[in-house]
């Protein structure tokens, strides 16, 4: 992927916006994205077609069970099965970055099945 810019890097010399996009949410302890989250991606992709100077940050999440290291790996993991899917669509990969969280930024706090599974996600970061 000549030109892609590395793996978890930020841009730089603009603002990033959050909370424009629904996240997609994944099965436990799976990096794959299911067909009735992929319109959710779609959505980002139509934006940034149409937004040529935008960007986007994807960054990974997962639930509080399984160590650290393995969390990390697997939010990184699903935030490249977005970018995947949206270079898939036409996004160009100069124009996606990913970065995982692992567990340490849980949407909802709570220990139970309903906060896991919101909690395993992949957020949209509008850059420009």
């Amino acid at each position: 992927m000549t030109g892609a810019i590395p793996m978890g890097g930020r841009f730089t010399g603009g603002a990033e916006y959050t909370g424009m996009f629904e996240p997609v949410l994944f099965a436990y302890d799976s990096a794959q994205v299911s067909a009735d989250q992929r319109a959710k991606i779609e959505a980002v992709g139509s934006h940034l077609k149409q937004n040529s100077a935008h960007a986007v940050i994807i960054e990974g999440h997962c639930d509080e069970r399984g160590s650290r290291e393995y969390n990390l790996a697997l939010g990184e993991q699903r935030a490249l099965a977005v970018r995947a899917y949206l270079a898939g669509l036409g996004i160009g990969v100069d124009r996606i970055q990913t970065k995982s969280y692992g567990e340490e930024r849980p949407v909802v706090p709570s220990h139970d099945e309903a906060a896991w599974s919101l909690n395993r996600r992949g957020e949209f970061v509008l850059y420009y």
